[in-house]
């Protein structure tokens, strides 16, 4: 019986697999068309499967295919990485030089074969050494310009951050136009995915589990074959895979994973902490421009991307959701002291629902007294490293957070990869509503938040939504910045206003 595949690349009589046949397709033709390309991908993406499915196709057109992997050579001495360099291309080619030690000696013997047809792909190419990394492009670079009259027809270069920059110059065969992109799964091909364990084993994913996945993962390959492996095997008895049983599943992932991906991203997050903050907390329309450092650093490592409108995104929602929790200041110990001053009788009416006006006059007596000042994050010398805007929404979470957890009630974050809102939806006895808080920035944008907050209700079959703005004192507001209940495309959205001092937080 076959799994879903979690480490390393898919062998597919093991594994689930897609097939993506019109990548492959686009794959051929450059090698038929005898280019050198590169691409680039963050780690879990699927490009060591993409590359072995790739191999195989054209071996069927009678082509050798090296796949070459150097991730851990970048301390390497030139003779380890010659001896296993020359190695596989016996294995693979047939072709014996493992008693040369020298690039342009290997290269020229390559360059005098005639009768073959060969494609050399090096994956994790920035775990090469740069002492001789140079030297090795030299070479590469040299047998392209004679490749229609030797056998190395194509190369391919392959890493996990965008290695056009590293490769290309004036000489070089690697430039911008021969970029081969691996994209992440599309929500047909992760639903195919699933599809072949449902055929194999019987056991269903609910249509809702089968979006979700989709949707919190945005389709990377690695994730989506995560989520679904920890559905399957916690849940192997059970015939339907429920949205019940999918919501355990992402709460054990966002809260209890290790996941050395996150990882990675947390670090690089960290390093632009100010910068994703603004994404995070506010409503900033950035520009996606590649050479800002903080893009480029958080775009090559699968964080952020350019959306419709060229301007900066979050890639994954679920890396989003963690970040939320990975910024958070733990260490105010406010919640406990919020848990002392809720009591049950005062947050439901007499038929048993839930008051939310409530819930915003105790948060707003709450801010009065306490101020924003203890959610923002210090750094070993004293100085904040958070931004303001994350400090509003953090009290807000925390006091929503303590409230419901006091009350019995259920909490949980909307996978979202928008940017500048935090859409959090409340269950009290399998009642549901959306939570959606915002700083204002202009009319116009208060507005559209209220547009959006009935659509994304729509969307989720909810019909009561919570639009929680946050107001600096001192500015002019125009008439309709007022707290009502509207009715916004058949969803009752309520407005609630809280007002904070930049100044003196």
């Amino acid at each position: 019986m076959r799994k879903f595949n979690t480490s390393g690349p898919n062998i597919p009589a093991k594994h689930y697999t897609i097939e993506r046949v019109k990548l492959i397709k686009n794959g051929i033709d450059l090698v038929k068309d005898e280019r050198y390309f590169t691409i680039w991908a963050p780690r879990q993406t699927g490009k060591s499967t993409y590359f072995r499915q790739l191999a195989v196709e054209l071996e069927k057109e009678s082509y050798k295919v090296a796949h070459i992997n150097f991730e851990n050579y970048k301390n390497a001495p030139l003779e380890s990485f010659l001896y296993d360099f020359t190695k596989k291309i016996k294995e693979f080619w047939g072709l014996d030089l493992k008693n040369e030690t020298d690039f342009a000696k290997i290269f020229s013997i390559i360059s005098e074969i005639k009768n073959k047809k060969c494609v050399l792909i090096i994956d994790e190419v920035e775990g090469i050494n740069e002492e001789y990394f140079g030297d090795f492009l030299h070479s590469i670079r040299n047998a392209y310009h004679s490749r229609d009259s030797h056998c190395l027809k194509s190369v391919i270069l392959v890493g996990v951050s965008n290695i056009v920059g590293v490769v290309q110059d004036n000489a070089s065969p690697f430039n911008i136009a021969d970029d081969l992109n691996v994209p992440y799964f599309t929500a047909e091909e992760v639903n195919g995915l699933l599809q072949q364990h449902e055929t194999e084993t019987g056991q269903l994913f609910n249509k809702k589990v089968k979006n979700k996945i989709y949707q919190i993962t945005a389709g990377q390959p690695g994730l989506v074959n995560g989520f679904a492996k920890v559905l399957v095997d916690n849940n192997l008895d059970k015939r339907m895979l429920s949205y019940k049983d999918y919501l355990k599943v992402e709460d054990w992932y966002l809260t209890e994973a290790i996941d050395k991906n996150f990882s990675n991203i947390l670090n690089k997050a960290r390093e632009a902490r100010g910068f994703v903050e603004r994404l995070l907390f506010t409503e900033n329309v950035i520009p996606f421009e590649i050479d800002r450092e903080s893009i480029k650093l958080l775009h090559t490592n699968g964080l952020i991307r350019k959306d419709k409108n060229g301007n900066v995104i979050f890639w994954v929602p679920f890396y989003k959701k963690r970040l939320y929790d990975a910024f958070y200041p733990y260490s105010n110990g406010e919640k406990s002291q919020i848990s002392r001053t809720i009591f049950r009788e005062e947050y439901f009416d007499v038929d048993g629902t839930f008051k939310v006006e409530k819930l915003i006059s105790a948060y707003k007596e709450y801010v009065k007294r306490r101020s924003f000042k203890v959610f923002l994050e210090k750094d070993d010398k004293g100085n904040y490293k958070s931004i303001k805007e994350s400090a509003l929404i953090y009290s807000f979470e925390t006091f929503i957070t303590a409230v419901v957890q006091e009350l019995k009630g259920k909490i949980y974050r909307e996978a979202d990869t928008g940017l500048g809102k935090s859409d959090m939806i409340l269950n009290f006895d399998g009642k549901e509503f959306l939570i959606e808080t915002k700083v204002y920035y202009s009319p116009s944008k208060f507005i559209d938040g209220k547009k959006q907050i009935a659509y994304y209700c729509k969307s989720l079959g909810l019909k009561k939504g919570i639009y929680l703005v946050f107001c600096p004192k001192g500015i002019r507001y125009p008439k309709t910045v007022i707290e009502q209940t509207e009715n916004i495309k058949n969803v009752e959205v309520s407005t609630f206003l809280v007002e904070y001092d930049e100044l003196k937080w």
